[in-house]
């Protein structure tokens, strides 16, 4: 089965299909008021996302690292940019988007 990336104004969504209309159909199912402004069938059957390019490199798992800091701060983002820019000395925008990242992700 093809992956697909589909996107729509607020997403970025990557799913299996059997075809394009398909495709779609998971994205009109789970968010109806998104249409898709571009649906695109991917070469492959992977996805990979470069972690320089979301501005996470080293050798720290960033991810353990906001997991730590958010179950410190009690779930509160501000506390827990705090302690990451502290654990880390990473600046103020890369803290943040590692501690939303992980609060999506259901840390």
């Amino acid at each position: 089965m093809p992956l697909f990336e589909i996107e729509t104004d607020s997403h970025i969504i990557i799913t299996w299909a059997a075809d394009e209309d398909s495709a779609r159909d998971v994205v009109n199912e789970s968010y109806p008021h998104e249409p898709p402004l571009r649906v695109t069938r991917r070469p492959r059957d992977t996805w990979v996302i470069s972690k320089a390019a979301l501005g996470i490199s080293g050798s720290s798992d960033p991810c353990h690292v906001a997991r730590d800091c958010l179950s410190k701060a009690a779930g509160d983002k501000v506390h827990a940019i705090r302690l990451y820019m502290q654990h880390t000395g990473s600046d103020l925008e890369r803290s943040r988007k590692v501690i939303e990242s992980n609060m999506v992700m259901g840390w």
